[in-house]
C-alpha cells in the first residue's frame, strides 16, 4: 500500500472539521478535536489560509472555510448546471447567428469547452466538447481573464504564445484588451488564434454575481465581420444569450 503524507491527512481532517462543525472554530478547539499540538495545528491553518482554503475572523481569531475552497467545491456542480441552463439559449444563438456556439469555463490555465452547438448548415463539423482553448487569444478566454480574478492571475503569469501575427502577447497591450472587454461587456478574437476565423464572447454570471463561464460564436471572418468590423447583430445576439443564461442561473439583470 502506498504511504500517505501525514500533513495532508491532517489538513484534510481540519477542513472536514470546519465543514461539519460550528461556523467558526478557535485554534484550541481544532487542536484538541484532532489531537494535535497547537503549534502543529497553527502551522497547518496558516498554510491553508495562505492558499485561500481557510479564513480567520479578525475580531474573534476563529477559523472558517475559505472562499477558494468553496469555489473549488462548487465547480463540478456549476459546470453541469451551467450547461443545463444554457442548452436552449445556445441553440437559439446558433440559429440566429448562423454560426457555431461554444460554452467555456476556466480549467487548468485555459478554456475548457463544455458545450458546442454546430453551425446550422449541412457542412461537416467536429464536436469540440472537452477541447481546450488558450486564455489570452480567444474571445472566450479574454472574457474569463477580464472577469475572473483567478483566470486573470493565471494568464498574467503565463507564457502568452503568438499563434498569428495578430495575437496580442505584451502584458500592457493585453491588459488594455481586458479593460476594453470589461467596458463594453464582450471580447473579440479576429484571426488572433486561427487565420480566417473570428469569434466573440460575453460573460455568464451566477446568482452570486460571480463569473462562471463565457458563451460565444465562432465562424469565418467574412461571415462574422462586415467591412472590417464585427457584425453588430451578432454582438447583440451573443450578449442577449449571456444575459439569458445568467438570469436562469439567478444572476438577475445586468
Amino acid at each position: 500500500m502506498a504511504r500517505t503524507i501525514q500533513s495532508l491527512e491532517r489538513a484534510a481532517a481540519m477542513l472536514r472539521l470546519l465543514a461539519g462543525g460550528e461556523r467558526r472554530l478557535g485554534l484550541s478547539d481544532i487542536s484538541s478535536s484532532l489531537g494535535l499540538a497547537k503549534g502543529t495545528a497553527h502551522g497547518i491553518l496558516r498554510t491553508l489560509q495562505q492558499e485561500g482554503f481557510v479564513e480567520q475572523d479578525a475580531a474573534s481569531g476563529r477559523y472558517q472555510l475559505g472562499a477558494e475552497l468553496l469555489r473549488l467545491g462548487n465547480s463540478y456542480l456549476d459546470v453541469h448546471e451551467l450547461r443545463a441552463r444554457a442548452l436552449v439559449w445556445t441553440d437559439d444563438l446558433a440559429r440566429s447567428s448562423g454560426e457555431s456556439v461554444y460554452l467555456g469555463v476556466l480549467h487548468q490555465q485555459g478554456v475548457l469547452i463544455v458545450h458546442h452547438v454546430f453551425r446550422p448548415d449541412d457542412s461537416r463539423q467536429v464536436l469540440e466538447v472537452g477541447a481546450m482553448q488558450p486564455l489570452h487569444s480567444t474571445a472566450l478566454g479574454k472574457v474569463l481573464s477580464a472577469y475572473d480574478p483567478v483566470a486573470h492571475s493565471e494568464i498574467v503569469e503565463a507564457d502568452r504564445q503568438a499563434f498569428t501575427p495578430r495575437t496580442v502577447t505584451g502584458l500592457g497591450d493585453f491588459e488594455g484588451l481586458l479593460d476594453l472587454t470589461r467596458a463594453r461587456g464582450w471580447a473579440a478574437d479576429v484571426e488572433e488564434t486561427w487565420e480566417g476565423v473570428a469569434s466573440l464572447a460575453a460573460p455568464i454570471h451566477d446568482r452570486r454575481r460571480m463569473p462562471v463561464g463565457a458563451v460565444g460564436v465562432t465562424g469565418a471572418v467574412e461571415r462574422v465581420c462586415q467591412d472590417g468590423e464585427l457584425r453588430p447583430e451578432i454582438i447583440a445576439a451573443v450578449r442577449d444569450c449571456a444575459r439569458a443564461v445568467s438570469r436562469d442561473l439567478g444572476a438577475g439583470r445586468f
